[in-house]
């Protein structure tokens, strides 16, 4: 992990370029001539930052007004003092993701049962594509779809769009080639390594598995967004 300035009052956390560790024997880059590379999970680096950093800051250790994850980064807004945030947060270590240790949830407190169930319908017109994808029938995609715990790693695209981690790599699927002009809201998708739910209807090319009636944003609601950076989701069927 790299932390970088951002602008008079903000710091970036790169968990996609990982500091060399010392007597370390990492991995040949190919093509390289030799040079080496560390191997890293930046999905599970920015969870692990992420819960560390909003514990931090529920704790008093740490003062910052916005600390937003991406896919491999996280955004901390708001700084007082950049150079000293950044040489304090140098010396932490994040908790592993699944330790044992409790869930922190989007306000910084600790939840060990914060879960959210998503009802949904698995009638999506793209199963048969995922199943081709997978090498498997339609019913075994189900399966692995409602026995997977996924945890929101980060939010985008769409307020109330959750990117929602936990899939195996090798459970990866692509985008369409070209995108549908609309996807109904309550869309339920996969893309890449990651399952999401269109929270209102949009243009999209993911692939469609089933459809939810589950709110996900009101902008009366206290927070907002139903499902919010390290939340667990389990994708259940009605």
């Amino acid at each position: 992990m790299r932390i970088r300035p951002v602008g008079a009052h903000a710091l970036l956390l790169d968990c996609a370029e990982p500091e060399p560790e010392p007597g370390s024997d990492p991995e040949p880059e190919p093509g390289s001539g030799g040079a080496v590379r560390s191997v890293v999970d930046p999905a599970g680096q920015v969870e692990a930052w992420r819960a560390e950093l909003w514990r931090r800051r529920e704790a008093g250790e740490l003062t910052a007004v916005e600390i937003v994850p991406a896919a491999t980064t996280v955004l901390l807004d708001g700084v007082p003092d950049p150079t000293a945030t950044a040489a304090r947060i140098a010396t932490w270590t994040p908790r592993p993701v699944d330790s044992g240790n409790t869930a922190d949830t989007a306000d910084g407190s600790a939840d060990t049962a914060r879960a959210v169930g998503v009802p949904v319908t698995y009638d999506g017109e793209d199963l048969p594509r995922v199943a081709g994808h997978w090498g498997v029938d339609v019913p075994e995609v189900v399966r692995r779809l409602t026995g997977t715990e996924f945890r929101v790693a980060f939010c985008g695209f769409a307020p109330g769009f959750a990117y929602l981690t936990g899939l195996p790599a090798e459970w990866t699927v692509p985008r369409l080639a070209t995108p549908r002009p609309r996807v109904p809201a309550g869309s339920v998708a996969l893309a890449g390594p990651y399952a999401g739910i269109y929270p209102t209807a949009s243009p999209g090319g993911w692939l469609l598995v089933g459809r939810t009636d589950l709110p996900l944003f009101d902008v009366r609601a206290d927070p907002p967004a139903t499902l919010a950076p390290g939340t667990r989701v389990r994708l259940v069927t009605t």
